[in-house]
């Protein structure tokens, strides 16, 4: 680029020339940022920062913690609980919301957030990254409730990621289509490399967990099977699969080059929707996605109209390169589960 452009001036710029977001949540964008800087970090040091390995307990949806994920989600609420633009938080890794303690000014915003995403690759030294959403605190009562955190996808006010790989990646949108910053280690601040991120709605890579493959849901194996009979398919090409069993990871893949990110309901546990947390994980991701020019379902309705009922509520996650989320959609709207 010809100039660099750091992610306040970005955002200033978004403010004060465009009009698409208030100070508050420009603060509130740089706060996280600053947070994602210092998890990087710690991911950086590994081992020599005595940060590797098992915490010796368990989150609230029943996974083993990282000494990491406690190490981010400790980080995200202490650069983010004082600032005065923030009425509550939630996390994966904390039962119920957090509020902001009352010795602190109570702000009008509500970030949600899972603060190292693909934690299992912790100790392989593969890509892993932080996912952060915000909605605005509902008007017409006093203090927070978890049932303020209860909305669709479609309100979302920003969202982004911080991908934590060769290089440390932010991705953000605030409504005008996605932003990829490079952390600048010598400046120590994020500088945007990329605007006017574009998906392409065709694509010939896939990315699902083909483990699970016997579990699945007619529609998933109809397209699954579709792209590996290649050029002599039905298709009429060949796939390449990718998984990296790190949500943010094979998504930034996605920003960058295309493909499709299945993660579906399957048979293991039938009463459960899917893996992935609706209002840390998929709706911010889908709103990326879509900004990006892509699609997200859940494979039968666009994921950011998705009604949530629960703090912590899962759903199935079809998203990525327009046409092909389309055509698994359609399989899952004329088929029948088995």
């Amino acid at each position: 680029m010809s100039k660099q452009v750091s992610l306040s001036r970005y955002l200033v710029e978004q403010q004060r020339v465009d009009g698409l977001i208030p100070a508050q949540l420009r603060l509130l964008i740089e706060v996280v940022a600053r947070a994602c800087k210092r998890i990087s970090h710690s991911v950086n040091k590994g081992e020599l920062g005595d940060v590797m390995g098992s915490a010796g307990s368990e989150n609230v949806q029943g996974e083993v913690q990282k000494k990491l994920d406690i190490i981010a989600n400790e980080v995200l609420i202490e650069a983010n609980e004082w600032g005065g633009h923030l009425a509550a938080m939630a996390s994966e890794e904390m039962d119920s919301i957090y509020l902001v303690p009352n010795r602190y000014p109570q702000g009008e915003y509500l970030l949600m957030f899972d603060p190292l995403d693909g934690s299992s690759n912790i100790d392989v030294n593969v890509s892993i990254g932080t996912i952060f959403s915000v909605l605005k605190k509902p008007d017409g009562h006093p203090g927070v409730t978890e049932q303020d955190f209860l909305q669709p996808g479609s309100q979302q006010v920003a969202a982004g990621y911080c991908v934590y790989g060769p290089q440390t990646t932010l991705v953000l949108t605030v409504g005008d289509g996605v932003a990829m910053f490079t952390l600048d280690r010598e400046q120590g601040s994020f500088v945007l490399t990329q605007e006017n991120v574009k998906i392409p709605a065709d694509t010939k890579e896939f990315a699902i967990n083909m483990s699970n493959m016997r579990h699945w849901d007619t529609p998933v194996k109809r397209y699954i099977d579709e792209c590996l009979a290649g050029k002599e398919g039905p298709r009429g090409k060949d796939f390449n699969m990718r998984w990296i069993a790190s949500m943010v990871a094979d998504v930034h893949r996605i920003m960058t080059r295309g493909g499709i990110f299945m993660y579906p309901w399957d048979k293991r546990e039938p009463n459960k929707p899917g893996k992935l947390r609706l209002l840390y994980e998929a709706n911010p991701m889908g709103w990326l996605i879509e900004q990006a020019g892509g699609a997200a379902t859940n494979g039968r309705e666009r994921i950011l109209d998705v009604q949530p009922t629960q703090l912590h509520e899962r759903v199935s996650v079809v998203l990525g390169s327009k046409n092909e989320v389309e055509r698994v959609t359609q399989y899952h709207l004329e088929g029948t589960s088995t």
